[in-house]
């Protein structure tokens, strides 16, 4: 059964039993000043109580404002961005640490870890965009958190908590919405979820989700001329001059989106649990998410139909119990992704034709010809397949959390596989200039990644005095990281002489060696295994990158008063070295994140009003940076040295009933300290992607009309202007991400079972740009990714 299929059938269940008797009331949400309770320590914990800069929403809040993505729960983040291509490949960054070109499909990890429930579920090729429903809260972890969460969460650490099955009683909900864009389509989304008791120690809860986002960019009539090599004959229909009629449509990104959470939760006895979860989405898009501002507005010129498909199942077991009064806990998972992109490459070909117009443009350069001899439609046009696994494994133990002295420590291992393939096809490329063995195919990606990760970590805390807490934790961690597979043009096309099958390993017989990776042509990545003679074999070990460490925190923690709390933190986080995909390239070296931070919770005026907050010094050593290299080829070295300043606090306010105020602002000052060189990165230059200045507030007023609630509420985002890149040059191409603020608004009512709102979101249908980028390193069409333009739904919902 597909995806697809079982999710309809969840939703379907949900609206059915809509009509069933409720055996039991959903509890009310808590008020925005009570109590929110937080796992951030691997220990329930009041949020007020947690010395670290942490940020929860939760699940009345995330309701309240329709958050179902990454991008809308980001917003509100004050130390969170990123960058987005298209949904489902969004680049994660805290606290400024970005260097503006992670996120290739062989590129650094992340610096930022995502977290579902107990799981890492951080990959490579982009943070999984988990569709936001039926979820506790969201807990954002700023600065390093690599004692308890290890190599990913350098720079802080995002999870997102479910809600878990009850035994306590039946219960369900579902929610509608249909929405309008400006200047785009019609959009909205379908979710439901039940929870159903299995007896007095059991319980199931099914969720399911629907969305469809509407298009709001026109691919507009365009033409492209390509330089015709002199004394060549064309082949037939191709005259050096391309138009896209068939491309021209109106609102072509749009995004279907269904996936489905089912949870089991079984109480063995009064101390042992285990929790069961299976989660499944997948996401179906077309058309190019960003648009050529020299065009118009929300315009591009699309040569070739674009669209992509990214879909991912993870498996996850979670087992708690005691053992005497200690909290044993066993969290296991396994996460398979995989992902289809087809994209247009017309740039490239038009860049490369201006660039190489003295060898008679790209056709004459790279000898664009058929198997007759005649110049071909140089445009190129990727087909890309990446398949992804990880398996995750933590085992830890807690001693009494009332006790004086206190510690929690574990073992970790994580095993991440990527298989990479991206087809850059020709149609009609000769077979002599095509991939050995794959007629039109002019490069090819063909490599296998894969990254191990094991760790002992443990933190101990004592109570100096009751008011006062030192803790100090570390983290001793192995990484072990291989690259194996081919990379480049075939052989005996003349550009790849020196790349591609030209750098394949060959046995003692000059005969190319066969493929590591089944379907390449060959290895031009890893170490040839010579025999004891000294003579070349056929053994070709992948490329490995392999490293031993330790991080550390230290805190102290002082709490004159249940409602005051003030903390100072010393801790370090890390990212594992890695290997270049291009032969010929060196493997690039860790990088470490050093953190000095104070900070402060308060409660004041009898519980109504939270001020939280921390200020920080963070030093980024040799930080590894990414960038479009050679024939626009991903490489990765270390970089300089950078220091980040910065400020970020946030406020909730309940100051009369019914009324909810909050805000979150962030000021970061990250720059760096050294060069190095080649690089063309001045000392004192601003990192890229974070905005100096970033600030969100929403108000909340519900009127107090007996059984019918209705409400008002607002909410604004602002951040100030940033660079796309950290070299000159590429800011000099890209320019720069000008500052934005949006808003928006809802009207509705609560009656008690049903809810039904209208909104509006980015009001005044600002242009907000997220993100710039070129399709190739030497291409100038700079395209921009937006915040959905003003966007106006109805919403209606009912709980049982």
């Amino acid at each position: 059964m597909t995806i697809r299929r079982t999710i309809s059938s969840l939703l379907l269940a949900t609206t059915v039993l809509a009509g069933a008797p409720a055996f039991a009331q959903t509890p009310a949400p808590a008020n925005d000043s009570d109590e929110i309770i937080v796992t951030a320590q691997k220990r329930e914990e009041s949020l007020q109580n947690v010395p670290i800069s942490i940020q929860a929403i939760g699940t009345k809040k995330l309701d309240q404002l329709n958050i179902s993505n990454f991008n809308e729960y980001a917003a509100l983040l004050p130390s969170v961005t990123f960058q987005a291509g298209t949904p489902g490949a969004t680049q994660v960054y805290m606290r400024g640490i970005a260097s503006g070109g992670d996120g290739n499909h062989s590129g650094p990890l992340p610096s930022v870890g995502i977290y579902l429930d107990e799981q890492p579920v951080t990959t490579i090729d982009g943070a999984l965009d988990i569709h936001i429903y039926d979820i506790a809260r969201i807990e954002s972890l700023s600065g390093p958190q690599g004692t308890l969460y290890g190599a990913s969460s350098e720079a802080g650490t995002i999870r997102i908590i479910t809600n878990k099955p009850s035994s306590a009683g039946f219960e369900g909900r579902v929610d509608g919405e249909l929405n309008t864009v400006s200047k785009g389509g019609i959009g909205g989304k379908l979710e439901g979820m039940i929870n159903v008791p299995l007896g007095a120690t059991a319980a199931l809860r099914l969720v399911g989700w629907y969305q469809k986002d509407a298009g709001y960019i026109d691919s507009i009539a365009g033409t492209r001329r390509f330089i015709i090599p002199a004394g060549t004959v064309l082949a037939p229909g191709y005259t050096g001059t391309v138009t896209n009629a068939g491309q021209v449509k109106s609102d072509i990104n749009t995004q279907d989106l269904y996936g489905g959470r089912a949870a089991l939760k079984v109480d063995l006895d009064d101390n042992w649990t285990v929790d069961t979860t299976v989660i499944a989405q997948e996401s179906r898009t077309k058309g190019r998410f960003s648009a050529d501002q020299s065009l118009g507005d929300l315009q591009v010129q699309s040569f070739q139909p674009e669209l992509s498909r990214d879909r991912f199942i993870q498996g996850a077991l979670t087992i708690q119990g005691k053992l005497g009064n200690w909290d044993l806990t066993y969290a296991g998972a396994y996460l398979d992704r995989k992902s289809h992109a087809e994209s247009d490459y017309t740039d490239y070909a038009e860049a490369y034709d201006a660039l190489y117009a003295g060898a008679g443009g790209v056709a004459g350069y790279q000898y664009f010809f058929n198997a007759a001899g005649q110049t071909i439609d140089s445009r190129q046009r990727i087909i890309g397949d990446d398949a992804f696994t990880k398996l995750s494994q933590e085992f830890r133990v807690a001693s009494p959390q009332e006790d004086r002295f206190r510690v929690v420590a574990g073992l970790f291992y994580q095993r991440q596989t990527h298989l990479i393939r991206q087809d850059y096809q020709v149609p009609g490329l000769a077979a002599n200039r095509s991939v050995n063995g794959l007629p039109g195919t002019l490069w090819l990606t063909l490599q296998n990644r894969i990254d191990r990760d094991y760790a002992m970590f443990g933190e101990a805390s004592f109570d100096i005095t009751p008011n006062l807490t030192i803790t100090a934790g570390g983290r001793a961690y192995i990484f072990d990281n291989t690259l194996a597979g081919f990379n480049g043009f075939g052989s005996p096309n003349a550009v790849g002489a020196g790349a591609g099958v030209g750098r394949c390993f060959r046995d003692a017989a000059g005969a190319l060696v066969p493929a590591t990776v089944p379907g390449g042509p060959c290895p031009n990545v890893g170490t040839q295994i010579l025999s004891a003679s000294g003579a070349l074999t056929t053994t070709v070990l992948p490329a490995r990158s392999t490293g031993q460490g330790f991080t550390h925190r230290v805190n102290l923690t002082w709490k004159p008063n249940s409602d005051l709390l003030f903390y100072g933190t010393w801790s370090r986080g890390f990212r594992p070295g890695g290997i270049n995909r291009r032969p010929g390239l060196a493997p690039y070296g860790a990088d470490f994140l050093t953190n000095y931070e104070l900070g402060w919770k308060t409660t004041l005026a009898g519980g109504k009003l939270r001020w939280n907050g921390a200020v920080y010094l963070q030093k980024w050593n040799g930080f590894q940076f990414a960038f479009l290299g050679q024939n626009s080829l991903t490489q990765i070295q270390n970089g300089p040295n950078a220091e980040i300043k910065g400020i970020e606090t946030d406020v909730n306010w309940t100051p009369v009933t019914g009324l909810s105020l909050s805000a979150a602002a962030a000021y970061t000052d990250a720059k760096t300290t050294s060069t190095v060189a080649g690089l063309a990165v001045p000392v004192g230059t601003r990192l890229p992607i974070t905005p100096q200045f970033k600030i969100s507030g929403n108000a909340r007023y519900t009127f107090g009309m007996g059984a019918v609630k209705p409400f008002i509420q607002g909410l604004i985002n602002h951040q100030s202007g940033a660079n796309p890149a950290l070299r000159a040059g590429d800011i000099a191409t890209l320019g720069r991400l000008p500052a934005f603020t949006t808003g928006d608004l809802r009207l509705g009512a609560d009656f008690g079972m049903f809810t039904a709102e209208i909104f509006a979101e980015n009001v005044w249908d600002a242009r907000a740009q997220i993100t710039r980028g070129v399709r190739c390193s030497v291409c100038t069409r700079v395209y921009a990714t937006y915040v959905t333009p003003r966007t106006i739904g109805l919403k209606v919902g009912a709980k049982f």
